[in-house]
């Protein structure tokens, strides 16, 4: 299947694996780059520039196929080295950076000098049209549906990429409730040129996380998300567990009086133990709604071979036959 995203990227199929704290690393990345899509490394996952330097060494030595860096921008008092970052992203060859978080302008100059292609993660159309003036190559449309942060406006796919589509004249890639053949064809309808998993990617057999967070995702419907830190406009869809429910009290008991502080025992360091160590309950970690049509644990080739498969029967069969 060719669109502008795989155009733009170089891939075979227009399906992206997106940034994930402590899940994007070189063995996902390599493994979704290998079976056609675009994997990508979290760069904020490994705690210095070099360590960034060592993961795309690592993940080149895996595939010889394009891979992206998820570099996100924090709104921090004291930030992580960004220029170094950049560096390890520019000197190891990498051709495609996912940014994210506050606005990307101030490092857009190096990247497009190294002739890096540029999708920064959207939740809004002025967002994504911001992103377009800057000078990004494309966008990620992020709707409601999505695990991590989806904004702030509560607008669903089926608005914000028809919305995004009406808006844009670079292409985009749509994210939030994104997982099979179904997904992929109903993005394509609604204008994008393909998209971006994140939770479908962490139930992979690649994804080098502890087999209980698979588990969990497994086991979860579509029902069993939160939204947490609303009061706080840091809004994150989450798994439910006790933690996060605890979150949520701490929220209706305090109301507009809630501060961070207030919620750190269950939001800070919380990654590491339940990806690396599979403890589960030990605070809010971003899932999507998605989760509810995740039924199994494949490779990331069986998976995008799959998707690519539905995609074309659902095309070739059902929407072309709609029309005989």
């Amino acid at each position: 299947m060719k669109t502008r995203i795989t155009t733009l990227f170089g891939v075979e199929h227009p399906i992206m694996q997106g940034g994930m704290h402590y899940v994007g690393l070189a063995p996902l990345a390599a493994a979704v780059s290998n079976a056609g899509g675009l994997g990508v490394i979290t760069a904020l996952t490994l705690k210095s520039p070099q360590a960034l330097a060592e993961e795309i060494a690592r993940c080149r030595a895996l595939t010889d196929k394009p891979f992206g860096v998820n570099l996100t921008f924090l709104p921090t008092v004291s930030s992580p080295d960004y220029p170094g970052y950049l560096r390890a992203i520019i000197e190891g060859g990498v051709k495609v950076v996912e940014t994210a978080g506050r606005n990307p302008a101030p490092y857009l100059p190096p990247l497009k000098e190294a002739g890096i292609k540029v999708i920064h993660k959207c939740t809004s159309v002025r967002h994504a049209l911001k992103a377009q003036d800057i000078g990004c190559d494309a966008v990620s449309v992020d709707g409601f549906e999505c695990g991590g942060h989806p904004g702030e406006d509560d607008v669903p796919n089926m608005i914000l990429l028809p919305r995004a589509a009406e808006e844009l004249e670079i292409p985009f890639v749509a994210s939030g409730g994104m997982a099979d053949g179904r997904s992929l064809v109903a993005a394509l309808a609604l204008g994008a040129e393909g998209v971006n998993m994140g939770t479908r990617f962490i139930a992979t057999q690649e994804a080098p996380v502890h087999d209980n967070v698979k588990q969990a995702i497994l086991a979860a419907s579509e029902l069993d998300t939160r939204l947490v830190m609303r009061s706080l406009r840091n809004t994150e869809r989450v798994m439910v567990n006790p933690a996060v429910e605890r979150l949520l009290e701490k929220e209706r008991a305090l109301g507009a009086a809630l501060k961070f502080e207030d919620i750190i025992g269950e939001v800070v360091g919380v990654y590491p133990r339940v990806m690396r160590e599979g403890i589960m309950d030990v605070g809010a970690w971003s899932c999507g709604m998605v989760a509810g049509l995740i039924h199994d644990i494949p490779t990331c080739q069986v998976l995008i071979e799959r998707i690519m498969g539905e995609a074309e029967d659902i095309i070739r069969r059902r929407l072309v036959g709609a029309l005989a």
